[in-house]
């Protein structure tokens, strides 16, 4: 690939509404395009516009997507710049979402770990990966 590609993360939920106030209200990301009844699913792409990535959630009608399979599946956003990471910590709790401990301990050294209404974790670490 030479261009740098779009990433989509897509993933199954059972409740958009509840992923909108913690993707868009806490995280901060915006509705970038919604769609109803598209073959029988509903959903939504959230994230920042021109951006290289953007998520995607889907709800199946008359299906049950289930929770997160383990406390280890995440989403890590790496804020090296102190101010913006003590931001967007700040803005996760102002929309009501608490830290929870991360499954794994190297990520509270330096990140605070939230989890989704789905079961899914996101770290916001402050720390920036140049590798």
């Amino acid at each position: 690939m030479n261009d740098i590609p779009k990433l989509r993360v897509a993933r199954p939920t059972n409740n958009l509404d509840a992923l909108i106030r913690f993707y868009r209200d806490g995280l901060g990301l915006e509705i970038l395009f919604r769609f109803e009844d598209h073959d029988g699913f509903d959903g939504m792409m959230l994230g920042r516009p021109n951006a290289h990535y953007h998520f995607e959630f889907t709800h199946a009608h008359g299906h049950s997507a289930g929770r997160a399979p383990t406390h280890d599946h995440l989403l890590v956003f790496c804020l090296p710049d102190r101010a913006e990471w003590e931001a967007s910590v700040q803005s996760m709790k102002s929309a009501s979402f608490q830290p929870v401990p991360a499954f794994n301990p190297y990520w509270d050294r330096d990140g605070v770990t939230f989890e989704d209404p789905d079961g899914y974790r996101i770290v916001l670490q402050n720390s920036s990966w140049n590798r």
